[in-house]
């Protein structure tokens, strides 16, 4: 990527996707990494270069010889983190595909909670990001449909899965539970479809991680996309 307009990171990106990760002394790939260990263990709010040096052992100003700034950092971590998107398995046809590619998404923001917030400044440019974009299009390669209808089906599926993993992964482990409180405030005059979703059990989860009520949103998603065939 040649545009001298794009951001450093990305331009640094493009020049060296995949640095060698060296046995011993600092490198872009080992500060990296310790920062996507740092931000899986305490939140992104709770990574600085100042930490990340102690953390490593060395000086904050050693840190900025492969890294400009805090902001760059994250633009490199967003691009390693996912890691390669999941190879859909030999014959499989394009919902397979696509389901492999959803679960393999809601796996890696459980592993990097962060991804969520930290990817929300745009749509991805960087090498990583866009392996996974190529990887959901190329699942619906064979399928016939347009260009334009692959992105938008590919985007839908992104989207769902990025709400659904927030969703379990922010949902309180303590306080209220929520159905018996919308219960106590919803009534059928005001809220009828509400209502009866409430009194059908629809609220009522025991999926703790959520994974049941995901894979069955996934599967009807999905199954909207075939109407598109």
């Amino acid at each position: 990527m040649a545009d001298e307009t794009i951001p450093e990171a990305l331009a640094v990106l493009w020049r060296d996707p995949a640095p060698t990760r060296r046995a011993g002394g600092l490198s872009r790939a080992r500060i990296v990494d310790a920062a996507i260990e740092m931000a899986d263990a305490d939140g992104l709010a709770a990574l600085s270069m100042a930490k990340l040096a102690e953390r490593m052992g060395c000086g904050t100003m050693s840190l900025y010889r492969h890294i400009a700034n805090k902001e760059q950092l994250i633009a490199f971590m967003l691009s390693a983190a996912p890691g390669p998107p999941p190879a859909p398995a030999e014959g499989a046809d394009w919902r397979a595909a696509l389901d492999g590619w959803a679960m393999g998404l809601w796996q890696v923001y459980h592993r990097h909670p962060w991804v969520l917030a930290a990817s929300t400044a745009g749509p991805p440019v960087d090498p990583g990001q866009l392996a996974w974009l190529d990887a959901g299009l190329a699942a619906l390669r064979d399928t016939g449909m347009a260009e334009r209808d692959k992105l938008a089906g590919v985007l839908a599926v992104l989207h769902f899965v990025r709400g659904a993993a927030a969703l379990a992964i922010e949902a309180p482990t303590e306080g209220p539970d929520y159905p018996r409180l919308l219960h106590g405030v919803v009534d059928r005059d005001r809220f009828p479809a509400l209502a009866s979703a409430l009194e059908a059990g629809a609220f009522d989860d025991e999926d703790e991680d959520h994974g049941d009520a995901f894979r069955s949103g996934l599967s009807q998603l999905l199954d909207g996309l075939s109407l598109k065939l």
